[in-house]
């Protein structure tokens, strides 16, 4: 993926993910591209992993665990601000 990619994928794949999530996620828009960027890097990585092949179409399987990893990463992200916040108080 080229820089360019990785941003626009990262900025839909982070936006997803927190559509997908219940709850507020109280956080900026620049920490939820940068976490769907980890994402979707993630989810390349781990598709390549059980060898799915780049496709000529559109791949949802990369895109799926990309989207997935994207939550987990805003998920923990979120339980590690939280907690860190609470110390604080």
């Amino acid at each position: 993926m080229t820089i360019i990619g990785s941003i626009i994928a990262g900025a839909i794949l982070g936006a997803l993910a927190r559509l997908v999530m219940k709850g507020d996620q109280n956080m900026g828009v620049l920490i939820t591209i940068v976490l769907g960027i980890l994402g979707a890097l993630a989810g390349y990585w781990i598709a390549g992993l059980f060898g799915v092949a780049a496709t000529s179409g559109f791949d949802w399987l990369r895109w799926f665990i990309s989207l997935v990893l994207s939550v987990v990463f805003i998920a923990g992200y979120l339980a590690v601000r939280g907690r860190a916040g609470k110390r604080r108080v």
